[in-house]
């Protein structure tokens, strides 16, 4: 097939993007011609044609002027299959990775100061994305979506009710499970500073206000006192304010399933993520995972074999409860998971979705 894919912004780093490089490669090495459509891009993408859209004007204008360069872009030549990772104007199939924006709002909105509601929404990039998202789930622009949740599945359906549900297709992000079961957990606790009977909570995730990081550090600030529970805090986000003692910051890793093996329970509590790779990435690991039930990936999560879901990422009550749990279980060694969580099944279910457009 001669496929065309769409990402604004290319590069070796977050979900969407590592999701697209390894259907990249993988597409590629399966014999198709691939062209992907891009604002920028950090790296060459082998065997992969690359196609610049220059675009031009605000922070609130760049996703509609980019969507409209791309759809321009795309008229010059014929493919087989439009793949998008972005809101854009049409493609034939669109994977809903970021969820919904209009969700997303919501949230803000829900766990916003007071002061701050009013205003959460408003302003003309909010607006350009709600537009954008409208043109993104009409069923004439947009042929088929993949989703990496039941929760993203349910979103659409309640927000555009118009959309086909036969044409939805539940796709659960894939990982390294290898990667994941080969590190050193001696070696990486002395990496950290971590002591042999210290129980060290895991974050990883950019996104201050989404990814729930401000809650998790005020968890910590309030359990000072036991001097053998620690938090690494794997992240490029700038700290705000200051950090208690028993938060260990790594910074941005290339080597992240080093902070995996020397931790002992994945905490992570968004409140809005789409499907978080990085539950993903603990539970190949093996060890525990504490989410949000405004997590997709919380479906993977069955209370008390590999982890907890809570209801609100401000109960410390609950939070501190279901640590406590982990705390002290009574036996050592993975915990158990639902597969697929390798890749290559992530991979051969959206080519699937893909060939399917293609025929249609």
């Amino acid at each position: 097939m001669k496929l065309a894919l769409i990402r604004r912004q290319f590069s070796a780093t977050g979900g969407a993007e590592l999701y697209l490089q390894r259907l990249l490669t993988a597409l590629t090495a399966a014999g198709h011609e691939t062209h992907l459509f891009a604002e920028k891009w950090q790296g060459q993408a082998k065997g992969v044609e690359l196609h610049a859209i220059h675009t031009h004007g605000s922070r609130a204008e760049r996703p509609l002027r980019f969507a409209e360069e791309v759809s321009k872009a795309l008229q010059l030549t014929s493919f087989d299959c439009v793949f998008s990772l972005e809101r854009t104007l049409t493609q034939d199939v669109y994977r809903a990775g970021d969820g919904l924006h209009r969700v997303w709002l919501q949230r803000r909105k829900q766990f916003a100061t007071w002061w701050k509601r009013p205003l959460t929404g408003f302003g003309a990039f909010h607006r350009n994305m709600l537009a954008l998202e409208a043109q993104t789930f009409d069923p004439a622009n947009t042929r088929h979506i993949i989703v990496n949740s039941e929760m993203v599945h349910d979103e659409i359906a309640r927000c555009f009710p118009a959309f086909p549900n036969d044409r939805i297709h539940l796709v659960r992000n894939g990982v390294d499970v290898n990667r994941f079961q080969g590190a050193d957990r001696n070696a990486a606790r002395r990496r950290f500073g971590l002591k042999d009977d210290d129980f060290a909570l895991l974050f990883v995730g950019s996104g201050w206000e989404r990814k729930g990081l401000p809650w998790l550090l005020q968890f910590m600030t309030e359990h000072q006192d036991d001097p053998r529970l620690k938090l690494l805090v794997v992240t490029r986000d700038r700290m705000r304010g200051k950090v208690p003692p028993n938060v260990i910051l790594t910074g941005p890793l290339s080597d992240v399933e080093n902070a995996y093996a020397a931790a002992d329970l994945l905490t992570f509590l968004p409140i809005y993520e789409p499907c978080s790779n990085v539950v993903t990435e603990a539970l190949a690991t093996g060890i525990p995972a504490i989410t949000t039930i405004f997590n997709g990936a919380s479906e993977l999560i069955e209370s008390g074999v590999n982890g907890h879901v809570i209801d609100d990422p401000r109960d410390f009550a609950a939070l501190g409860q279901c640590v406590n749990h982990w705390r002290t279980r009574t036996h050592a060694g993975p915990v158990p998971t639902r597969p697929p969580l390798d890749l290559d099944t992530n991979v051969q279910l959206t080519l699937h979705v893909l060939e399917l457009a293609a025929a249609s």
